[in-house]
């Protein structure tokens, strides 16, 4: 199964955004299945439903942080890193315009009581989430591509 495809089912079982594409990854990450979703878990909705940096950027991040991240005190390997970040980011950014929960929902309430919304036929009609939640998962897997194709 495409891990789009994986993260999407995930999200129409009710996972958050952070916790579906973060999920979905499992089998590259070496993650727990359970683990995952726990640390994931405080990212939905822009952070804890503050509608900040969306959830599935936040995974996004998180996956090449496993997979790529630096682990000591290292200078170049962090400035390699964040550039990583970036370039991640600007992909997410050239196919929806930014990686603001708030302005990704544009048109859409953007609540951020703590309550999450109630997972309706309504709810999957009208939230744009999904296509987010399935762009994130297609970033990194092509960049998980152009890393095997490198080396």
């Amino acid at each position: 199964m495409r891990h789009a495809d994986r993260a999407a089912e995930l999200f129409m079982q009710g996972y958050s955004c952070a916790q579906s594409v973060f999920g979905a990854f499992t089998d590259v990450t070496g993650l727990d299945f359970d683990f995952a979703m726990r640390i994931s878990a405080p990212f939905g909705a822009g952070m804890g439903r503050m509608r900040e940096v969306c959830g599935a950027c936040s995974a996004m991040f998180m996956i090449a942080g496993v997979i790529a991240g630096y682990s000591e005190a290292d200078a170049s390997a962090k400035a390699e890193h964040y550039a990583l970040i970036q370039r991640l980011a600007e992909c997410f950014k050239e196919k929806n315009g930014t990686i603001i929960c708030r302005e990704l929902l544009q048109g859409i309430s953007a609540d951020t009581r703590p309550v999450p919304d109630a997972r309706t036929a309504e709810y999957y009609r009208v939230r744009p989430c999904i296509r987010f939640v399935t762009d994130a998962a297609d970033i990194i897997d092509n960049w998980l591509s152009e890393r095997k194709a490198d080396v």
